[in-house]
């Protein structure tokens, strides 16, 4: 049987491929039937590229009944695709082969992208403990992605493959791929093209160009630069040359990819930065008009549900006494108990400022946003910058003890839980479901 290089680029490529390839069959196994042999009941995405192959930008008429009218958008007597377009174009060969979005097992096809961002994170691991910024071996380098793949709520996202999670794999893959790239700042134009196009595909994603930025500023210093990072110490010794090519190349396919974008959005609205979510005909429409997609007054709902969402065993009436979770999904801490060692660094030289920062901003927007990330096991939303968090758990320098392996463990196990039952039959007497998205915790 052949063995592994001892070392270099080709062993980290096969150790990459390796985990894709676990971590793909893992997923598959946990798919529930349905998934893998027909369309999702919300298959947005195959829905948008048929409608791309008869050259129309809208559905040709209102969505199919089996989609229950979730989240499509009308205007001017049309219906709309609202979310970013990228999955669906992934989806437009499938389409065209198939002949019909319904012959697409759209689930089955973001199965198989799943793994790679799993994947992606080891090599940006792995690139991290290769420039010394992370004192870790090889196996913490596995042992991270693994739990990322495993540990995370990025686990039963990865198992929907409906629209609302088919996202979440192809922006999640594309930000590990841009954290890979990023470090050290080495490719701008790649690292620029690849965070265009998570944005594409979620958003939020846009807001992880801190890290390429802060990454060329300091790989922009000389190699004796000691001082601390303020206006007045950095600024009279950058080299602006190389931080202005530098960021021209990056900015290029991000400005393309958005204006793109404005015209797309000019096409189906009337307005390039209308987005089509004013539109959805949903339940929550009045909230949205007199708040806002994105407002002050969502933040504390949704801290609430990141950080303070938890399970209850009922008390009888309504709910029975069984093991409840509340649609709005549970605490971060409680799917993936490892992000409190983020919180307690033992080192923190570079990029640990740079991928904190990173995780801040791609975050802000979703704390802000009208929606919680309802219907969830977890808080779902927490895949647009687990990547990067997964990054600082890594080079935090924190041991990976006894206690570690042990939270670990229960991570693994309560996200496996959530991809076996969140969504299926096998969960119908577990998620507490409010269609009025009104109730976060266990009423008293």
């Amino acid at each position: 049987m052949p063995r592994l290089p001892a070392e270099g680029a080709r062993r980290r490529r096969l150790l990459a491929f390796g985990i894709y390839a676990l971590t793909t069959a893992v997923y598959l196994a946990f798919a529930a039937p349905a998934t893998l042999a027909a369309h999702t009941p919300w298959n947005h995405y195959a829905l948008q590229a048929s409608a791309w192959l008869h050259g129309r930008l809208d559905l040709g008429g209102p969505p199919p009944a089996y989609a229950g009218n979730n989240d499509f958008s009308e205007f001017g007597g049309r219906w709309f695709v609202p979310f970013p377009p990228l999955p669906a174009l992934l989806l437009v060969p499938a389409v065209a082969f198939a002949g019909a979005p319904e012959a697409v097992a759209d689930g089955r096809f973001f199965l198989m992208l799943a793994g790679v961002a799993p994947a992606a994170l080891f090599l940006a691991l792995e690139k991290l403990r290769g420039r010394g910024r992370a004192a870790r071996s090889e196996r913490d380098s596995v042992l991270v992605a693994l739990l990322f793949a495993f540990g995370s709520v990025y686990f039963f996202s990865a198992e929907q493959g409906s629209v609302w999670f088919a996202a979440h794999v192809v922006g999640t893959s594309l930000a590990a791929l841009y954290l890979w790239v990023a470090l050290e700042a080495e490719q701008p134009f790649l690292a620029g093209l690849l965070l265009a196009l998570a944005c594409a595909a979620r958003t939020p994603l846009l807001f992880a160009a801190p890290l390429f930025v802060l990454e060329l500023a300091r790989r922009a210093l000389p190699d004796d630069f000691s001082g601390p990072w303020t206006a007045k110490s950095v600024l009279p010794v950058l080299s602006r040359g190389r931080v202005g090519r530098g960021l021209a190349w990056f900015t290029l396919p991000i400005a393309a990819v958005l204006t793109i974008t404005l015209i797309l959005n000019a096409a189906r609205f009337g307005d390039p930065f209308e987005v089509g979510y004013r539109y959805l005909t949903v339940a929550w429409h009045a909230r949205i008009e007199k708040w806002g997609l994105f407002s002050y007054h969502y933040l504390a709902r949704n801290l609430g549900v990141m950080l303070t969402s938890l399970p209850w065993l009922g008390a009888g009436g309504e709910y029975g006494r069984a093991f409840r979770i509340d649609g709005h999904g549970l605490a971060l801490w409680v799917t993936t108990p490892m992000y409190l060692w983020v919180l307690w660094p033992k080192v923190k030289a570079a990029p640990h400022l740079a991928l904190a920062l990173t995780a801040a901003a791609v975050a802000l927007p979703t704390l802000l946003y009208q929606n919680t990330g309802w219907l969830q096991f977890g808080y779902r939303f927490s895949n647009d910058y687990a990547v990067f968090l997964f990054a600082l758990l890594f080079v935090g320098g924190r041991r990976f003890g006894a206690l570690f392996c042990a939270v670990a463990t229960f991570a693994v196990v309560i996200n496996a839980f959530g991809a076996l039952t969140f969504g299926r039959d096998a969960g119908a007497g577990v998620y507490v479901i409010e269609g009025s998205q009104r109730v976060l915790y266990e009423p008293d």
